[in-house]
């Protein structure tokens, strides 16, 4: 009953999580518009798909990306044909931040604040350096072969999504970094984060039991 509790609360803070993507893609962008219809922009929705994995870890956070920012693109008629593409790479984010943070670093089980700082810039910009490369380099093989765009068309889109994905991930790395370390105290205190030690003296208890 407890461990079906705890998944559901996984689940509504994931959700939490994903309306936070979708409102800072949404309404927090600058679009660019491109040749042929097409468009990019400068966003938050990274931000908060970075900061979902920091906080739910790799899988829920990069859940709550891929659907958040892929609601946004649905609803967008310039980004909806992307809408595939963006599940797939916003979902990877998540799971790169998480594993880097949580699997490698294991900054839930840390009370160094340096430590934690330090680990969240790095796991994110791990997770945000794979979008640099791989946002363009999908969107580019994407729009000519799935899509059918002429190759001159692709290689224009795919060199603004570059300077454009690489901004956002400078100003998201950074914002992310801020953000988590902030609110993690308020995060422990609410339970939403475990606080070092949680997990293993709750196993503890339960083995006594």
């Amino acid at each position: 009953m407890e461990k079906r509790n705890e998944k559901i609360i996984k689940l509504a803070q994931t959700a939490l999580m994903a309306a936070l993507c979708f409102v800072s893609f949404t309404f927090l962008q600058i679009k660019i518009p491109l040749p042929g219809g097409d468009a990019t922009s400068f966003h938050l929705g990274n931000t908060f798909c970075v900061l979902g994995a920091l906080i739910l870890g790799g899988w829920y956070g990069g859940l709550a990306g891929a659907v958040g920012m892929t609601i946004a693109d649905i609803l967008d008629p310039i980004y909806i044909v992307g809408a595939p593409k963006t599940f797939v790479l916003k979902l990877c984010i998540g799971l790169i931040v998480g594993l880097v943070a949580h699997r490698a670093a294991k900054i839930n089980e840390s009370t160094d604040r340096k430590y934690i700082l330090r680990w969240s810039v790095i796991a994110s910009a791990a997770g945000l350096g794979f979008n640099v490369v791989a946002d363009p380099l999908v969107g580019y093989f994407y729009k000519q072969y799935i899509l059918g765009q002429p190759q001159q068309m692709a290689e224009v889109l795919a060199k603004w999504s570059t300077a454009t994905t690489f901004v956002n991930a400078v100003v998201s790395i950074l914002l992310a970094g801020v953000l988590y370390n902030a609110l993690r105290p308020v995060l422990m205190k609410s339970g939403m984060i475990k606080a070092p030690g949680a997990a293993a003296a709750h196993q503890a208890g339960t083995i006594m039991k």
